[in-house]
């Protein structure tokens, strides 16, 4: 397990979310050079995995950030093995590496460095066990402007759906006795700026929809 890997070719892991944003982010910082962003699609609702990112959005993401956003459409069953095949395709074109956002979770740690040991790419986790809080805020200090898209009823509000992240939310999150980075899927974040892009994503946050337990903010290309 490698945190950066100064020089070398990489893909990212991509969520669409802050913590992945951030990872991308420091990975360019130290010089590694971005091939692709990864980010699984399901294919059965239409959107990505656990973000809910529709695929216009993901081409405004592609356009504004100026590399390649390969989406991996998968099911559930299918999804290890579809990752590890798009990693082996990115490899054979020249990618050495693969970020990945993941903060202090062992079997995410697990997980990620296994699809990279069976496609023969150093697996990068730029965040690796450092303070969650201290990377949310390192993350808006940065410039990026997460807006919440997905929020856990039994753990928050409904009403934080569709919320711009700040600060001010993080210290009511905190109050309600939720991890304010979220780790443990207390809520998703969708980031449309920041120093990874070249210009703002244009994308348009509809209202909150309550499916299963979970608020959805539902994103549109604008």
């Amino acid at each position: 397990m490698n945190k950066l890997l100064p020089g070398l070719p990489f893909v990212a892991s991509y969520s669409g979310g802050k913590d992945s944003a951030l990872a991308i982010h420091r990975a360019v910082q130290s010089g590694m050079k971005l091939q692709a962003l990864l980010i699984t699609y399901n294919v059965d609702r239409g959107r990505s995995w656990f973000h809910g990112i529709p695929a216009e959005v993901l081409a405004e993401v592609e356009r504004s950030v100026g590399a390649p956003v390969r989406l991996i459409r998968t099911t559930g069953p299918e999804y290890a093995a579809a990752f590890e095949v798009a990693l082996a395709r990115e490899k054979a074109l020249g990618a050495r590496a693969c970020v990945f956002g993941d903060i202090d979770i062992q079997g995410h740690l697990d997980w990620c460095s296994e699809r990279c040991r069976a496609a023969g790419l150093e697996a990068c986790f730029p965040l690796w066990q450092e303070e969650r809080l201290g990377l949310v805020k390192e993350c808006l200090a940065s410039g990026f402007k997460p807006i919440v898209t997905v929020v856990d009823t039994r753990r928050l509000p409904a009403d934080f759906a569709g919320q711009p992240l700040t600060e001010e939310l993080l210290d009511e999150m905190a109050r309600r006795g939720a991890d304010p980075c979220g780790e443990n899927g207390e809520y998703h974040t969708f980031v449309p700026e920041g120093p990874i892009f070249a210009r703002p994503v244009p994308v348009a946050v509809g209202p909150a929809q309550l499916v299963d337990g979970y608020a959805l903010a539902p994103l549109a290309a604008r």
